[in-house]
């Protein structure tokens, strides 16, 4: 290892925590860089690091029936300050891992101001700074990336930023009822790439009103704004007339069912994944909270079993357009010592962001300490995330994990519950024969 060489991490979420622990716990000089506690985003209160803002819960820690679940297990076996905070601060959540917040932020602060390789700085970052020889740069600065620094990012990579996440959701394609569904484009055209799930009136109607009276997640102030103007919820919409929907997202003019007759009104669903295996509900956008988008929408007779794969969402969330800024491991195309971790990226979620800073931390260390590189692929949930955010896409969304990006297993297994062992299994596998033994 070079003596001089070193590394800088802007931003102390859980990306950023986690990218500046890893690589200061291994020897390498390492500059975290954070605002806190001179300036706060609007939705943060603590002074603490990997401070948790919108939930306490970072989802299932079932490993084999739950893709979040395998993803935790993943970043065990690559040493996870992250995992390891919550662990270590867990709250009772059944097959869930939640944690005491204070606690959990608290810890992630108590290490990374004991790690003697690292150095913790308070000021904001209003611009990239210029890379210095023998240096590397890691923007984590997450979803809530402060005005300066986002318009300097904005500049620098030619306007390819979001400034808010609004994505509908993701169902399973074997979820599909097709019986209550048909194939096929509006008046035609195309090749029959949409799935189409059509409504009676009464069946409409008992949808709009369910949707009226369903519970809405918390924005914040500072979102409603911006995040209205960019894309209208599904919801939203129908507050307009109960007929509004039949004549904008679930029109019907143009589509025909297999006996020729039009429906009353239809969703459309569009393939994901080129795969197939996934299917996104064009146009529902939504700021619903989860368990009342799965009652809702499976009203829906194609989707009366439907399995979410995502659930939409609608934030605020700056992130860049990744598959033209970033290559796999999170750096820069055109600067291989630049990287970029965390929601920024195009991941969505706690788990996938501060996944997304583990791995860069792995890719660094590894090459400044004159290790072979960790390459994965799409059998792991780290290597299916990273694969998401490289490949190129029209309209690229933030993902969070699921099975559905996960390669296909060789041999089609029916039982979706032996079906989610198989693809662990594997991805455990995977990993630990990359890494040579378990760490």
């Amino acid at each position: 290892m070079k003596p001089n060489t070193k590394v800088v991490v802007i931003g102390g979420g859980l990306a950023g925590s986690e990218t500046a622990y890893y690589l200061a716990s291994r020897g390498i000089k390492t500059i975290l860089v954070d605002m806190k506690p001179k300036k706060f985003t609007p939705a943060h209160e603590s002074e603490n690091f990997g401070e948790l803002v919108c939930s306490n819960s970072l989802k299932s820690n079932d490993i084999y029936a739950n893709a979040c679940g395998l993803l935790k297990e993943e970043m065990r076996l690559l040493g996870s300050l992250i995992v390891s905070a919550g662990d270590n601060t867990s709250v009772p959540a059944g097959s869930a891992l939640a944690v005491d917040r204070e606690k959990f932020s608290a810890y992630i602060t108590q290490k990374l101001k004991s790690c003697p390789h690292l150095t913790i700085v308070s000021e904001e970052v209003t611009a990239l700074p210029k890379l210095e020889e023998d240096s590397y740069l890691v923007v984590a600065t997450g979803p809530l990336t402060s005005e300066a620094l986002s318009e300097d990012i904005k500049e620098k990579f030619g306007g390819n930023l979001h400034f808010y996440d609004a994505s509908a959701p993701i169902v399973s394609a074997e979820s599909i009822d097709m019986q209550n569904a048909f194939t096929g484009d509006r008046y035609g055209k195309g090749t029959g790439d949409y799935i189409n799930c059509p409504m009676n009136k009464e069946e409409y109607y008992a949808f709009v009103d369910a949707l009226l009276s369903a519970e809405r997640a918390h924005l914040h102030e500072f979102e409603k704004g911006e995040i209205f103007e960019g894309c209208m919820p599904v919801e939203i919409m129908a507050s307009r007339g109960r007929d509004t929907l039949r004549f904008g997202t679930l029109k019907p003019v143009g589509l025909y069912d297999n006996a020729g007759n039009r429906p009353y009104a239809v969703l459309q669903l569009r393939k994901e994944n080129l795969s197939g295996e996934a299917y996104n509900l064009v146009g529902f956008q939504t700021n619903l909270k989860f368990p009342e988008q799965k009652r809702v929408f499976s009203m829906i007779p194609a989707l009366k079993n439907a399995e979410f794969l995502r659930y939409g969402v609608m934030h605020r969330n700056t992130y860049i357009d990744a598959p033209s800024v970033l290559t796999k491991d999170f750096s820069v195309k055109n600067n291989q010592r630049l990287f970029f971790a965390g929601q920024i990226t195009g991941v969505e979620g706690y788990v996938e962001s501060a996944m997304s800073g583990l791995l860069v931390a792995v890719k660094i260390a590894r090459e400044i300490l004159g290790e072979p590189p960790l390459e994965l692929d799409a059998r792991t949930v780290c290597g299916a995330l990273q694969t998401h955010i490289s490949t190129p896409s029209k309209d690229f969304q933030p993902m969070n994990a699921n099975f559905g990006i996960l390669t296909p297993l060789p041999t089609r297994i029916k039982d979706k519950k032996e079906r989610y062992k198989a693809y662990a299994e594997r991805a455990l596998q995977t990993l630990k024969a990359q890494l040579g033994e378990t760490p």
